[in-house]
């Protein structure tokens, strides 16, 4: 009987073990800033169609974004996925581009729409 409820008690700290460390990969992984630049990405397009964001502004932030797909691509090719640091690196510039997206959507400078005569 005390075998069973130990083996019962371990399968469950096994189960409980993986799920809290799927958990955190899922949090801290790659998938977290893989979503946050392709979330960027639709916030870019969502003003570009909006008229929220100019010709200039969008180069610019379609810049910024692309520099960041490019270092996150080369920490992943030096090996081995991403390491604590690089991945404290790759939050932080995505977090600066998101505060330069919010900031340029909300500038008050609009694309130009010529007005129509009747």
């Amino acid at each position: 009987m005390k075998k069973t409820i130990g083996l019962i008690f371990a399968a469950l700290l096994l189960v409980a073990g993986f799920s809290i460390d799927s958990s955190a990969q899922r949090y801290y992984g790659q998938r977290s800033v893989n979503q946050r630049e392709r979330r960027q990405q639709q916030r870019i397009y969502q003003g570009v169609r909006s008229g929220r964001l100019n010709r200039r502004e969008t180069y610019r932030l379609q810049r910024q974004q692309y520099r960041l797909y490019r270092t996150e691509s080369r920490y992943r090719r030096s090996g081995g996925g991403l390491s604590w640091r690089e991945r404290y690196l790759l939050q932080r510039r995505l977090n600066r581009t998101s505060r330069n997206i919010y900031r340029q959507k909300h500038d008050r400078q609009r694309r130009y729409y010529p007005r129509r005569r009747l």
